[in-house]
């Protein structure tokens, strides 16, 4: 279910008792003052166990259909063929949810839920039956509330939780999603501690799943109450909501293991904001994660790049690893992260992850990540499924967005694989249209054994200039060593600006004449200088952008979820006409190509917010910070900033958010302007 609580139009309502706000519920004030109470408990009884002993896997349909019409009993049913037709019961997959909207707005006379006769018109008894007759399990949804989160309000279990938990069991669920919307003020441990009794009062083993967005930090509380629990608020499909979930999960891993899990929201992988390669990082750092994998695209649709990812077993295997370790962060400098995660058999899974935008050049060692010395190691390669040897040595140029995932072990016949080579490229992939670029390409042989007969080739698009100045063959490159090739490559005269694809591809022998090879994708941007004057950001191109919630407005306010909808700039009641819009965490690039002066702008936080929302603005130049305003809160007015940007190839305008969330950070560059 949605928890949104970046927008003043979001349905959730949280704690409630002020009449306004209990308005928004269709609660009158009385009603309010008698709120039911969580249902007495007789006992209370741990939660029974055995259950997701892994993170438990499945499908939820809420990322895909919202509350439309489309979610119904077919659909459920189709999810449940496909999980069976398409190899995902086999690689793990077993539970398929329903969320919010599948019940009536009103309980029955006896107080009892009731499913919508037209999206489930044989009940859900009757499409747990056809999942269970799949050899698959269901889920159903409430809220820890009086009402659910849906704008319309269904039953939520808020003083009915014996009687709904009884209901659900009688259904044959198997999972229960219990959110936290038109909770009354009652305190969250007693509501989820509540339904926790509930359940185990009927003698059926239902997952436990609380979905309290980690307001309370249940990581501390609720081991014995649920078997896993949301850490955050709800994702969206989109770069910037995946980053900004992962770094709030990633300090959590103490708190998980068998049979209790952080929960950074499912997944969105197909839904179709993100790239391939964005989807892969976002299924890979999930996995490193121990987290729950939660299909969240509607799998009548998928692509078959979608089912790939989906259905990588080998990337499965990391997260359901029987040891339940959740990944640890061993560095994060400058966007690029390595998180180690423990296996049961004593190897080790390594993302290298990259957050920022261009390729990077991403390293550690067997040793940093907990390997035992050793002659040699076997690494093997999560997406490409293939194995090679590593001297120590774990490393690869990851393209922007895209995350490396190697399982790395002490393997004595670690000299049956070819050396694992690593193929990188130095020099700017910001390029104009008819001018010559200079970049330098290495071979790094980083395996216990020598690369034999090695050769390099780099290709772009066709019309494109692509050529070698320097040897592109070596007979040999020994361990730690490289072939290090110069290009020269020039985009032809009137090329559009955009991206553009590249790519670098080395092809070599291992000492017993195994073929192996290394390819490197990657994205060239042909950009177009800024005039000369002054210039207003918002109506220049960028080179990209990341945003907390929905994308960047150019000359509004951050507004909702989609593109244009934003509000006028106001800060302090000063309305300004010109700008960007933004939500923490936030990055905009611009190329400025070594011709600007100076980056000013006023900025805050927008007045749309009310009293919320606390941030921090900077502005970088080619990786240095050079200017930056502390956190800044509704209640101040706009703040001048200014930044000396000489001499700089990339412009940086970040937010971040004060240090309590991303809660209402809509943040404003206004009168953002470049001189060049």
């Amino acid at each position: 279910m949605r928890h949104l609580p970046t927008r003043t139009t979001r349905r959730r309502v949280v704690g409630a008792l002020a009449t306004a706000l209990l308005c928004t519920t269709g609660l009158t004030a009385p009603e309010a003052l008698a709120a039911p109470a969580p249902t007495e408990a007789p006992a209370s009884p741990a939660l029974a166990y055995g259950l997701a002993l892994t993170p438990p896997m499945g499908f939820n349909n809420w990322n895909s259909t919202h509350c439309r019409a489309e979610f119904n009993e077919t659909m459920v049913k189709g999810i449940a063929d496909l999980f069976v037709q398409k190899g995902l019961k086999d690689a793990g997959y077993q539970y398929v949810n329903l969320d919010d909207c599948w019940a009536l707005p009103s309980r029955n006379g006896d107080g009892k839920l009731v499913p919508d006769p037209v999206r489930f018109p044989n009940g859900i008894k009757a499409v747990a039956d056809y999942v269970h007759a799949k050899g698959l399990k269901l889920g159903i949804y409430t809220s820890a509330g009086t009402k659910t989160c849906d704008s319309v309000g269904f039953p939520g279990a808020l003083g009915h939780e014996y009687s709904d938990a009884q209901q659900f069991a009688d259904w044959g669920v198997d999972y229960l999603k219990y959110d936290n919307c038109n909770n009354q003020g009652v305190d969250a441990k007693l509501r989820y501690t509540t339904m926790r009794d509930a359940l185990k009062a009927t003698g059926r083993p239902i997952v436990y799943s609380l979905c309290e967005w980690g307001q309370n930090k249940p990581w501390e509380w609720a081991s014995d109450v649920g078997h896993l629990w949301r850490t955050t608020g709800d994702i969206s499909d989109n770069w910037g909501s995946m980053l900004s979930i992962l770094k709030q999960n990633l300090p959590l891993a103490p708190h998980a293991g068998p049979g209790h899990w952080n929960d950074p929201d499912m997944l969105e992988v197909g839904n179709g904001g993100m790239t391939d390669t964005e989807y892969r990082s976002h299924f890979s750092m999930w996995s490193v994660m121990a987290a729950p994998l939660l299909i969240g695209s509607d799998l009548r649709k998928a692509s078959p790049a979608t089912f790939d990812i989906l259905d990588n077993k080998e990337v499965i295997a990391v997260d359901q690893d029987p040891l339940g370790k959740q990944g640890t962060v061993l560095s994060s400098e400058g966007g690029r992260w390595v998180v180690a995660k423990e296996m049961k058999d004593g190897s080790r899974t390594v993302a290298l992850f990259n957050e920022t935008g261009s390729a990077q050049h991403i390293a550690t060692t067997t040793a940093a990540v907990g390997l035992p010395a050793a002659h040699g190691y076997t690494l093997r390669d999560l997406w490409q499924h293939r194995s090679y040897n590593t001297a120590g040595a774990v490393s690869a140029t990851v393209p922007a967005h895209g995350t490396v995932l190697l399982r790395v072990s002490a393997d004595r016949h670690w000299a049956k694989n070819p050396p694992a080579v690593e193929v990188g490229l130095d020099g700017s992939l910001l390029m104009e249209a008819g001018k010559p670029v200079s970049l330098t390409s290495a071979v790094t042989d980083l395996g216990r054994t020598p690369a034999r007969r090695v050769s390099v080739a780099l290709s772009g698009p066709t019309g494109w200039k692509v050529a070698a100045a320097s040897p592109t063959t070596a007979g040999t490159v020994r361990t730690g060593h490289s072939l290090r090739t110069k290009w020269r490559v020039t985009p032809p005269e009137g090329t559009a600006a955009g991206s553009y694809d590249l790519t670098l591809r080395a092809a070599y022998r291992s000492p017993s004449g195994i073929r192996a090879d290394s390819v490197l994708p990657l994205t060239v941007s042909v950009v177009v200088a800024p005039p000369s004057g002054v210039s207003y950001l918002g109506d220049l191109p960028w080179l990209s952008t990341t945003n907390g919630f929905g994308p960047v407005e150019r000359n509004t306010s951050n507004g909702e979820s989609a593109a244009g909808d934003g509000h006028p700039i106001t800060l302090g009641g000063v309305v300004y006409a010109k700008g960007l819009g933004a939500h923490a965490p936030s990055a905009i690039e611009y190329y400025t190509g070594k011709r600007c002066r100076t980056v000013t702008a006023d900025v805050g936080v927008d007045d749309e917010k009310g009293a919320k929302g606390t941030v921090a603005f900077e502005i970088w130049a080619d990786g240095t910070k050079v200017a930056s305003t502390g956190v800044l809160t509704n209640a101040m007015p706009a703040q001048p900033v200014s930044a000396d940007v000489t001499g700089a190839q990339v412009v940086r305008l970040v937010v971040t958010d004060g240090g309590d969330g991303v809660d209402s950070d809509h943040a404003d560059w206004a009168d953002a302007r470049l001189t060049c």
